[in-house]
């Protein structure tokens, strides 16, 4: 196979490197969430009318009399950003594939690395249906629920990178772990409520965007409540870690997790009572993104897949020559 042969020439990645892309991949899936929100709270959602075009017949912003500049390039700007993320996915991919090329038992590691530029191709075709649908409050909402179980899965590969295929040993009890299992459906609930209220609420991409059209008080308070069930279940687990004599790195990832979960909820409080001003909104996904990465870093905490087994050299075995003959010592 072509392609796989030019894989093998590259050089193995190190495990900086490795870490690096996984770091990046990370980074730039939870970056396109918060340029989404820039895109939405700065009324630029239409600023690019057309998909995949900007403005008809042309790629880039141009001079339009409906259209500011300024909108055009914030627009513009985000669906470049999203070029900058699947080529960070491409990049893990072929690490991954690389990786696997030397040790063909890293299966898993693979499996993790293609689902990410298959979710940004997935991506960019809902942010696509959601131009054309003219910003409608719940064609928005599909487009940021899309990014975060690719937020997840950038997380669980970073930690593939470094760990084995051995099957996952629980660190937690099996109560702990049903308990952790309901955190991490609390957390999607919250996000999804989050959405709603979004929907509902004043900065929809483009002034002429429909809105959802419910109290977003009601919505809030909803909002709210799944936030304080999550913090409460994040309590439970907290108990049952301390029962059972957790150690030191999962009790590290927990007191993550609290601190950004606690300030997620305060910067949401200041922004209903302020008003929902446009900064805060960006910063709320931006908290939004981060409380997700911390309960993925704390779903692979509580698992143990033992430590990668680098080769002693990244070179794949050579074939034997033809008509070479194996020699048995003696």
């Amino acid at each position: 196979m072509l392609l796989k042969s030019l894989i093998a020439r590259l050089p193995y990645p190190s495990r900086p490197l490795q870490r690096v892309i996984g770091v990046a991949a990370v980074v730039t899936q939870a970056g396109i969430a918060v340029t989404g929100s820039v895109v939405r709270v700065t009324g630029s959602g239409l600023g690019c009318p057309t998909w995949p075009q900007c403005v008809p017949g042309s790629l880039v912003p141009v001079d339009h009399p409906e259209y500011h500049a300024l909108n055009q390039w914030i627009e513009f700007g985000n669906r470049l950003f999203t070029g900058g993320v699947f080529v960070v996915a491409i990049l893990a991919m072929l690490a991954a594939w690389r990786i696997k090329l030397a040790q063909p038992h890293r299966r898993r590691l693979v499996a993790l690395a293609w689902t990410l530029p298959g979710g940004v191709v997935l991506q960019a075709v809902i942010g696509g249906i959601t131009v054309l649908a003219k910003l409608e409050w719940w064609t928005v909402a599909i487009h940021f629920l899309a990014t975060t179980p690719l937020i997840w899965l950038a997380v669980l590969l970073l930690q593939a990178f470094g760990e084995g295929e051995e099957k996952p040993r629980l660190l937690v009890s099996p109560p702990a772990h049903k308990t952790l299992i309901a955190l991490v459906v609390a957390m999607w609930a919250v996000l999804a409520a989050g959405t709603v209220v979004t929907g509902a609420g004043p900065h929809g991409g483009d002034p002429s965007t429909h809105r959802l059209n419910a109290p977003i008080d009601v919505l809030a308070q909803a909002h709210g409540s799944l936030l304080v069930a999550y913090l409460l279940i994040l309590a439970v687990f907290g108990l049952m870690l301390f029962r059972a004599g957790a150690p030191t790195r999962l009790w590290r990832t927990y007191g993550v997790v609290w601190a950004v979960a606690v300030a997620q909820g305060m910067l949401g409080s200041a922004q209903y009572a302020l008003g929902v001003p446009e900064a805060l909104v960006s910063f709320h996904v931006l908290g939004s993104a981060v409380v997700l990465i911390a309960t993925a870093a704390l779903w692979c905490a509580a698992r143990d897949r033992g430590l990668a087994a680098e080769p002693e050299s990244g070179r794949l075995p050579e074939p034997a020559a033809s008509g070479s003959r194996e020699v048995t010592p003696a």
